[in-house]
């Protein structure tokens, strides 16, 4: 089955000693509302990688940011703190797959550990999560105390914040 992972996300899991499962999923179905809302998944167990740019900052740095889907990543004020700069900008697909070689609705943290990954406290509340496999075609499943396993990775208390109900 690990061979439906990105080769890079399998060789971080491997290098890291990472436990996790692998859940193969429809391609068309990668984007977490349609991925949860077809395989019975809540956005509370959905843990999203984004990844963050400095804005006006020269050379232009990069974050990747764990929260999980039922929230908001607090670009503004949080992560711009913790890059040390004063505005920031989520970075576009284009430049996700360049810094991460992840297509958007498979980028996941692992595998992108040559940047700082900053994982939101309430992810870490979660017994499992599932996140992206490196790919469109496969998720990991896993409990989110593993990602402490990866060099890069530090946990940040509200990192994101609960998203407004309508």
């Amino acid at each position: 089955m690990n061979d439906k992972l990105d080769p890079q996300v399998l060789q971080a899991l491997t290098t890291h000693g990472l436990v996790y499962k692998v859940f193969e999923c429809d391609p068309n179905l990668a984007d977490t509302a349609a991925f949860c809302e077809a395989y019975g998944f809540t956005l509370d167990q959905s843990a999203n990688t984004i990844v963050v740019a400095s804005r006006k900052v020269e050379p232009t740095r990069y974050v990747a940011c764990v929260v999980l889907a039922d929230s908001r990543l607090d670009v503004n004020k949080t992560v711009c703190k913790l890059m040390g700069i004063k505005r920031a900008s989520f970075a576009d697909g284009e430049t996700t797959k360049n810094l991460t070689g992840m297509m958007i609705g498979g980028v996941t943290a692992i595998g992108a550990s040559d940047l700082p990954i900053y994982v939101d406290g309430r992810v870490m509340e979660q017994p499992e999560v599932i996140m992206g496999g490196g790919n469109r075609s496969s998720k990991l499943v896993l409990n989110p105390q593993e990602l402490l396993k990866l060099p890069n990775a530090q946990v940040v208390e509200n990192l994101a914040l609960p998203k407004p109900t309508a």
